[in-house]
């Protein structure tokens, strides 16, 4: 088991090499839930084995689909769907479990489902989700932890206006959209890539979505989805992950089956820093780092095309390494500087008060014990340890495997002496 394992990296290795960057975990989750709309056999392409995507597996397995994986492709068939409830256990493994809750109510006409866990981030309100399927003719009962929703009718076309451009409740009303009567307007609608593959799966299962991307999205629901095959996107947190650890060691890396679009809030930062990086093709990245690093001053992380939160972690990681101060400002979730007490085990200098963290760059950092708390943290932890001197050892590898596919043997591949015990 994970929790039983740890990660030991002897730090000060240069890497180099190449890397093909996974699928992307946070674009894998939405199109599990939008092929059981499909009513049969829709194949993935491209998905990580990660333990968020098993977990997803389990939860479309229990309301009555199949799944098959053969390496990365998954192949699900949502022919039958003999239950609309989904287990307490199975909410409570990742913290976008919510995402069924759309495609299972418009399918089905009704769902029950608790409410999802996953990393301890701060509030990550659904209170979105739930107001948007409200507007569209849910019923909707909280109590005692659970969601029952209803939809005696099926769900119709909207106009809905997010306060805030949420990830999750974008996409939650793209599906539940897809086969309500009507159309439905998203207002404020999230914007980040993963929307866009999304929309791209909807319509090539003859939905109808267009502004994916915008600002706005637009919806016409169809009444019969029908399944197909999609390549998911590629990982651009893993990426930029990769790209900091690449620069902590001082290192040159190539990263293919990527997309330096996607990337480009977070090379602008690494530039600033010193690094020296080139695309290439379609999907090629090259990233020099063998100058000096230097503070990029202040990141605030945002909503797309703003700074990635998830991304946020790994650089501060890079940070405590780069000479002056860096101020990080966290705009998306409350508790996103765990990681900042763990580096600090390491030697790095942070302070932290509320939504900003202060890292004064050191010159060394030393091998410590480490616990990961959290996904991206965790990615934090295993960036700084190969940029230290001596050992360290990472616990709490559970957290990790969540988005992160085979991630010792990877950067083993490109020079770190980094083992899983």
């Amino acid at each position: 088991m994970a929790e039983q394992q740890r990660i030991i990296i002897s730090g000060g290795k240069r890497l180099e090499g190449e890397i093909a960057v996974q699928g992307a975990k946070n674009g894998a989750l939405p199109l599990f839930a939008a092929a059981a709309l499909c009513g049969g056999e829709s194949v993935l392409h491209n998905c990580p084995k990660l333990s968020d995507c098993d977990s997803a597996c389990r939860i479309l397995e229990c309301i009555g689909c199949k799944c098959k994986r053969e390496k990365n492709t998954v192949t699900v068939d949502s022919s039958v769907i003999g239950s609309v409830e989904v287990p307490t256990h199975l909410m409570r493994e990742m913290r976008s479990s919510i995402i069924f809750l759309g495609a299972i109510l418009t399918r089905c006409k009704s769902c029950r489902l608790s409410f999802p866990g996953g990393c301890e981030l701060g509030p990550r309100p659904i209170d979105f989700h739930l107001a948007a399927l409200r507007e569209m003719g849910a019923e909707i009962e909280e109590k005692h932890g659970f969601l029952d929703c209803t939809a005696p009718s099926g769900l119709h076309g909207a106009k809905i206006t997010l306060s805030f451009s949420s990830v999750g409740a974008t996409e939650n009303i793209m599906l539940a959209a897809s086969l309500a009567e009507g159309v439905t307007e998203i207002h404020n609608a999230a914007r980040e890539p993963e929307i866009t593959d999304l929309a791209s799966f909807i319509n090539k299962c003859g939905g109808k979505v267009s502004g994916a991307g915008g600002s706005t999205v637009t919806i016409e629901g169809v009444e019969k989805l029908r399944p197909c095959e999609h390549k998911i996107m590629p990982d651009r947190i893993a990426a930029a992950t990769y790209l900091c650890c690449a620069a902590v060691s001082g290192g040159e890396l190539i990263l293919t089956e990527t997309d330096h679009n996607d990337l480009r809030p977070v090379t602008a930062v690494l530039e600033q820093m010193g690094c020296r990086i080139y695309s290439y093709g379609q999907s090629n990245m090259f990233i020099n780092a063998k100058k000096p690093l230097i503070s990029p001053g202040t990141v605030r992380t945002n909503v797309h095309p703003g700074f990635p939160t998830d991304a946020q972690p790994p650089l501060m990681a890079l940070t405590t390494l780069a000479a002056g101060t860096t101020v990080f400002v966290e705009n998306i979730f409350e508790n996103r500087f765990k990681h900042a007490s763990e580096l600090a085990r390491l030697g790095a200098r942070i302070s932290v008060e509320g939504k900003v963290a202060v890292v004064t760059g050191v010159k060394n950092l030393s091998g410590a014990e480490l616990m990961a708390t959290d996904l991206r943290g965790g990615a934090a932890l295993i960036t700084a340890a190969l940029g230290a001197e001596g050992v360290s050892r990472i616990s709490g590898l559970s957290h990790i495997d969540r988005g992160y596919e085979n991630i010792e043997g990877v950067l083993r591949s490109v020079g770190a002496d980094i083992k899983r015990m």
